[in-house]
């Protein structure tokens, strides 16, 4: 990490010091307020804390915010950190730092008169923190793009798909701290010593690991020769080391690769968090769903729900969804057309797919009513899948739910998706939804089993309708 950046993450520390300090102040200035009595009641508390007081214990509980903050590694340099990983963070350090001064207030036997300094300051110093890593971050966006401060220089080196597509999404972002030297199709140490001497390079990015491995270690010792920062793209495999667990059997160290992370007390946290979340979701979305379902009565007729065999880690189940086809085009064995149009299907994506690999998408989809494709392009045609997820079928997140007829046409590595429940919303449909191709998909599934979270989950879960509603990606 260049000084530049060092220098950012530590000035940090006094902004979200003065941050935390300035909320304070705005709390206990409100309260005392004519606005603040009229809203709370008189002030019980005004002749034991005065301003002055009140000012000093401010500056000490803002010191225990800051440990709090720095525990949960929000001072850790990291060249990039998503804003809702960052928010969720300052949310859980700031619990942490209140509820420090509450059992502060408890155990001394002290009286304090003012719930609402105590309430208000929390969430106003939550805000405020934010706020100013906020407006950090638009600075430092602005210093690198307007004066390539902190950038890293970077020689790309791969041939594949991946790599020009690491090459055009720093190419199209200049503010995300990289900047493109050279880019090499393959590791050739002749040609890559020539690059980073003109026009000068701080990393070396091997995004095309597929190299044999004698290739791969001059590559790493070179770097370790030039001094520079060595970084690959890992490919489908070596994924699949990221969980291992080490035990010993009979005095024999024996290691186990995990399928995934979500295992044990997760699994069980997942689950609830799936019941209440549907349940939740089931009521909020009612008025919206018996609108739906009357917007397809009067535009087509016909059932409203349309129920797809699609397949999980216990075999197959059905999914219900909101029916967006005309009636003669669907698919589904209990209709008495579904031979002719599964071939009409065939027929369609053999001249419209734009995916390539056994999943297909087809574009403008000609089966597809006018409330049917509204609902797609919205994604609302998929909200009975609630219940999918109450009866234990699907989750709130996880990978695609798969067809059978394109499971039957899926490699090896592609069934590792299998290992946990399909979901409404995934790492994969935030990330590109149809623009991507099925082996990139498979790759962000397998990332999403393999690094598992509850906060990645509720991250994924708080972008979806973002992505939906203003997606760049075509539907």
């Amino acid at each position: 990490m260049k000084r530049s950046e060092l220098l950012f993450h530590a000035l940090l520390v006094p902004v979200d010091y003065l941050m935390l300090v300035a909320a304070g102040v705005v709390v206990y200035l409100l309260r005392t307020s004519e606005f603040g009595r009229a809203m709370v009641g008189p002030v019980l508390f005004g002749p034991r804390l005065p301003l002055e007081k009140f000012f000093a214990l401010v500056l000490g509980v803002a010191v225990i915010w800051l440990i709090a903050f720095a525990l949960v590694g929000l001072y850790r340099p990291e060249v990039t950190r998503r804003p809702i990983e960052e928010f969720s963070k300052v949310v859980i350090a700031s619990t942490a730092g209140i509820m420090a001064v509450i059992f502060y207030i408890f155990f001394s036997s002290q009286l304090f008169d003012s719930r609402f300094l105590i309430l208000a300051g929390w969430a106003l110093g939550v805000v405020t923190v934010t706020l100013g890593r906020f407006l950090m971050r638009v600075l430092w966006r602005f210093l690198v793009v307007r004066y390539h401060m902190g950038v890293h220089k970077i020689l790309v080196i791969g041939r594949d798909e991946v790599s020009r597509g690491v090459v055009e999404a720093i190419s199209e972002d200049p503010a995300c701290g990289y900047h493109i030297a050279a880019h090499l199709a393959e590791p050739d140490l002749v040609a890559i010593d020539r690059a980073i001497g003109n026009p000068g390079v701080d990393e070396l990015i091997l995004t095309d690991p597929d190299w044999p491995r004698e290739r791969v270690l001059e590559l790493i010792d070179f770097a370790v020769e030039r001094r520079l920062a060595f970084k690959f793209v890992p490919n489908l495999f070596q994924t699949l080391t990221t969980n291992a667990a080490v035990e010993t059997v009979a005095g024999v160290p024996v290691v186990e690769l995990k399928r995934s992370r979500l295992e044990g007390w997760g699994r069980i946290a997942k689950r609830l968090i799936d019941i209440v979340g549907a349940a939740f979701g089931l009521v909020l979305f009612a008025p919206v769903m018996a609108a739906i379902a009357l917007a397809i009565k009067l535009d087509s007729g016909g059932p409203v729900i349309y129920r797809n065999r699609r397949v999980g880690p216990r075999g197959a189940f059905e999914t219900l969804k909101f029916r967006t086809m005309k009636l003669e085009y669907c698919t589904d064995e209990r209709y008495p057309q579904w031979r002719w149009a599964r071939e009409f299907e065939a027929k369609l994506v053999a001249e419209r797919s734009q995916r390539r690999g056994p999943v297909f998408k087809v574009m403008d989809d000609p089966r597809r009513t006018p409330v049917g494709r509204f609902l797609e392009r919205t994604s609302l045609d998929e909200l009975p899948q609630f219940v999918n997820v109450l009866r234990g079928h699907m989750a709130l997140v996880g990978p695609r739910p798969h067809m059978p007829r394109e499971v039957e046409r899926y490699g090896t590595h592609h069934r590792l998706v299998f290992f946990v429940k399909p979901g409404l919303t995934g790492l994969a449909q935030i990330s590109g939804r149809s623009d991507l191709d099925f082996e990139d998909e498979v790759k962000l599934d397998i990332y999403y089993m393999e690094h598992w979270s509850l906060k990645l989950d509720f991250a994924i879960l708080f972008k979806t309708p973002f992505v939906i509603f203003f997606r760049r990606h075509r539907n």
